[in-house]
Parts: structure tokens; sequence; C-alpha cells
């Protein structure tokens, strides 16, 4: 049976999404493949983000991780939405919920790792409803 996918998406795909990515495949990818995604990319994963994910999660995501478009990923099942603040782009798919989430790019640690502990929260919730059936890819 083909594991449910979830997209994250937002406009440039370089930092929100990017998080959102390595934390799902780092901390619910028994239950579903995680990708990022945005209408427009970016040459590099925001800094501040792969240094506070590294910090906090030990994990590289300029190791694994890049820049992509929509176009670029499988069809997901799931769609979330960072909280893009303009028109989020719109993925066909079975569930879409966004996350509101501020971006945190030009501001401090702090915010940086307050956006990130939101993210594995809400990574961990998406995970325990799909397990209980609550949303259906």
């Amino acid at each position: 049976m083909n594991k449910i996918k979830v997209a994250f998406v937002c406009v440039h795909n370089s930092c929100r999404s990017q998080m959102a990515e390595a934390l799902g495949k780092k901390l619910a990818s028994n239950v579903f493949e995680s990708y990022s995604a945005g209408t427009e990319t970016r040459p590099h994963i925001n800094l501040d983000a792969v240094r506070i994910i590294q910090q906090l999660y030990d994990i590289n995501m300029e190791e694994t991780q890049f820049s992509k478009r929509i176009s670029d990923i499988p069809t997901p099942d799931i769609v979330i939405t960072m909280g893009c603040n303009v028109n989020c782009p719109y993925v066909p798919c079975k569930y879409r919920e966004d996350w509101g989430l501020e971006d945190p790019t030009g501001k401090n640690d702090a915010e940086f790792t307050k956006v990130a502990r939101i993210i594995e929260r809400k990574i961990l919730g998406l995970k325990n409803r799909i397990i209980n059936h609550e949303i259906k890819g």
C-alpha cells in the first residue's frame, strides 16, 4: 500500500515549508511521505532555518533538500499551506489545511525556534489524525 503524500507549500519554498518537510521526514515517515514546494524557488534554503533545524533536531536540510516548484513533486494527497499572507497556490488534493505560520525570515533565532516547535507539534498532530482516520489522504 502506498503511503499518503503530504505537500507542505508556501510561495518561495525556502523556509517554513522546508522545515516542515524535514520534520515530517524525521517524525512521521512511518505514516506519510513529506514533500515541500512553492510557486517560486530560491537558490538556497534559508540559512537560519537550516541552522536552527540542525541545532534542534540534528537534521542537515542542505544535504537532503532543495527549493522546488509544485510541478517538481508527486501529486499530493494532502496539502498543508504554511500561511502565505498572499494568495496561496492551488494544488489539487483530497484534503487541505492552512497552518497560518508567521514567516521568521529576517527575525531572530527565538522566532525560528518558535516556528520550528509549532511545526513539530503540527506534524505530530497531523500524523495522529491520519493514524486515527480523522483525515483520509
